[in-house]
């Protein structure tokens, strides 16, 4: 699913209303009957009050239309209108005439002394401002925004959370409006899954209102959402006169004294991910372990017993693709190894964890990352990387820059992981806060080198890699629970991952929500 900028939707409307040859009194009318059908057939009439606050312009027109149609349908509905300017919109007009011609005179507010009292029981709908806020909101809209949070009252926020801004970072994070539905127009916003900002989004319900297929088709999009759909184009089934040699040879190269069970995680998770073959390449002191918890597997050891002293397999094997550093350390003569390693390797290789944190240290080895190679950073890992960033939207520019500067791929670890390649981003639509736990990453980089030894090139294997790895612990945790979610659940559960792809969605409801 596409992500569009606020000016991108703004031209889709435009030339919605061009080749529709529609007004766009009609558009809005449209929107505001999505959003109401959503609602009403959620509550059926129930006697709940809503309190629909609306601003001046044409966000604020659509939540007066949404107020006429609850209002028809014998909904109890109390309408305020937040006066934050001389100017309006003249389709907020046609609306707010419409609701006078029906006896409907709306609250007006002018500042806090207006404001209404709002009980926990009330439904709020936000209306003040949609995706065009380009300014610090007036400080007493800012108190009201506050004060609608306070209330605690369950929100609905139309197209967008008032004080959110579409392509920025808000003016004042103490001023945004917190959804628990966002009822957003054809296309969700890049905003409602960065970490910064998808804290004021709990739900987000995209709303088709007929915009015109043709400009969705074919403008660039900021980001895309990968969803089950989009995972599914990139899906290659399996050969019949398939043989291990036909899905590839990994290597894993890592581990140290007490960190082996890194190297157990993401051996085992390219196993269970579809490589024909996996070897690990650890120190000594991890040789019993892995080849006892990974039997499948095959195991190489360098001299040193406790940490990597020395990367030399060329003899033994020749891999498909390889993933490094998980658990591997930061030990002087383990970056020196790993230093050399990456002059020498010429395949596309899964860098994660401590081979982040080595070339954190040794930032002139990043010139010799071979090319289309998958980094796999926490935050903390990109910060080391990328340096400090103001936001979040200056995060996701650093990372475009650095993506394109050594021609990598960067995997933006997080509640909503997002894949970076050049200037495009890919938001993942999978995972729970059950993730956030040991080994996690691990798992990841066995799942996205399985794939590239599968013959996915590494983009693909990227955006599969973390879908799968989110959707495998988005199965687990109905039987585990979050607290009970452990990487190696998530491995045992990565099969049945593969196996959703080809099953519809479920109707009932998620038990823990």
């Amino acid at each position: 699913m596409k992500l569009l900028s606020a000016t991108q939707m703004r031209e889709a409307d435009q030339i919605t209303l061009r080749n529709q040859n529609i007004s766009s009194t009609e558009l809005m009318e449209r929107a505001a009957g999505q959003c109401f059908n959503f609602i009403h057939e959620r509550l059926q009439g129930a006697p709940v009050p809503f309190r629909i606050f609306c601003g001046l312009g044409n966000n604020g027109g659509d939540g007066l239309a949404i107020a006429r149609m609850l209002i028809k349908h014998g909904y109890v509905v109390h309408i305020y209108i937040v006066n934050f300017s001389d100017n309006r919109s003249a389709d907020f007009m046609v609306n707010y005439n419409l609701l006078q011609d029906m006896g409907n005179w709306p609250q007006q507010l002018r500042s806090e002394a207006d404001f209404p009292v709002i009980a926990k029981d009330d439904i709020i709908i936000d209306a003040i401002f949609g995706i065009g806020l380009s300014k610090p909101m007036p400080k007493w809209v800012c108190a009201l925004v506050k004060r609608i949070n306070e209330a605690k009252a369950f929100t609905v926020a139309i197209d967008i959370p008032s004080g959110l801004c579409t392509d920025r970072a808000p003016f004042d994070t103490d001023a945004v409006i917190y959804a628990n539905t966002v009822l957003t127009f054809q296309c969700p916003k890049l905003v409602f899954y960065l970490p910064e900002t998808g804290v004021y989004v709990q739900d987000i319900e995209v709303l088709d209102i007929g915009l015109d297929t043709e400009y969705l088709d074919r403008v660039e999009p900021v980001g895309l959402r990968m969803g089950k759909q989009e995972i599914l184009r990139l899906y290659q089934p399996r050969e019949r006169f398939a043989h291990k040699g036909t899905y590839g040879h990994v290597l894993t190269i890592g581990g140290s004294y007490g960190k082996i069970g890194s190297m157990i995680l993401s051996t085992k998770a390219g196993l269970c991910s579809g490589a024909g073959l996996v070897t690990a390449y650890i120190p000594k002191c991890g040789y019993t372990s892995v080849q006892t918890a990974v039997p499948e597997a095959m195991v190489i050891t360098s001299p040193e017993d406790s940490y990597l002293n020395q990367i030399n397999y060329e003899e033994i094997i020749k891999p498909t693709v390889i993933a490094v550093g998980m658990g591997m350390g930061t030990e002087v003569e383990t970056q020196t190894a790993f230093l050399e390693f990456l002059k020498k390797c010429e395949m596309p290789i899964v860098i994660d964890a401590d081979g982040l944190n080595c070339l954190a240290k040794n930032p002139e080895g990043l010139s010799d990352i071979p090319n289309n190679s998958v980094l796999t950073p926490h935050p903390g890992e990109l910060e080391r990387l990328i340096g400090n960033w103001a936001d979040d939207f200056d995060k996701l520019n650093k990372a475009k820059a650095f993506s394109k500067e050594f021609n990598c791929i960067l995997v933006i670890k997080g509640a909503n992981t997002i894949i970076v390649h050049n200037d495009k981003l890919y938001c993942n639509s999978t995972g729970n806060p059950g993730m956030a736990s040991a080994g996690m990453g691990d798992v990841l980089s066995g799942i996205i080198s399985s794939l590239i030894a599968q013959r996915y090139d590494p983009l693909q294997a990227a955006i599969m890699g973390v879908y799968l790895h989110g959707s495998a612990a988005d199965i687990a945790v109905r039987t585990s629970s979050y607290q009970g979610l452990t990487a190696g659940i998530v491995i045992e559960t990565i099969g049945k991952a593969f196996l959703d792809l080809f099953v519809q969605p479920e109707t009932q409801p998620d038990p823990l929500d």
